[in-house]
């Protein structure tokens, strides 16, 4: 069974948010041309972050097993959400080093296309809500 992972965003101003996982806190905000303070990445921002970082890191590992030097792998992602008639679309650049094999930069290539957070955005998604009622104090 797949570990289930836990986010909460609790709101402390307009449209900043404080976000918890686990023992770790970050904050989110809006542009301010959103109407937000831009005091932190956005959440669609954050999105693309979860991509980056979750490639890079799958690509670190499946490295570091082959014993292949990596350091200073780099991953850009630039993200369009969707808008009307256009699907969503990630442009991820993956800067290896400049001596790395190309067996090995085209494995990687392959590699990063499995990163947990790409396999949820290019696969199928469900989603179950539900609102409950608090006192919020």
């Amino acid at each position: 069974m797949s570990e289930i992972m836990r986010a909460t965003a609790h709101q402390t101003s307009s449209y900043r948010h404080t976000i918890r996982v686990r023992d770790h806190e970050l904050s989110v905000d809006e542009p301010k041309a959103t109407g937000g303070e831009d005091t932190a990445p956005s959440p669609q921002e954050l999105l693309a972050a979860s991509l980056a970082s979750c490639t890079a890191v799958t690509m670190e590992m499946y490295a570091k097993r082959k014993k292949w030097d990596i350091s200073g792998v780099e991953v850009d992602v630039q993200y369009t959400p969707a808008d009307r008639g256009c699907p969503t679309k990630f442009e991820l650049v993956l800067r290896l080093p400049e001596g790395l094999p190309d067996e090995q930069a085209d494995k990687l290539r392959i590699i990063a296309a499995k990163c947990p957070v790409h396999r949820a955005l290019d696969g199928e998604v469900m989603f179950e809500e539900r609102v409950e009622r608090v006192s919020l104090a």
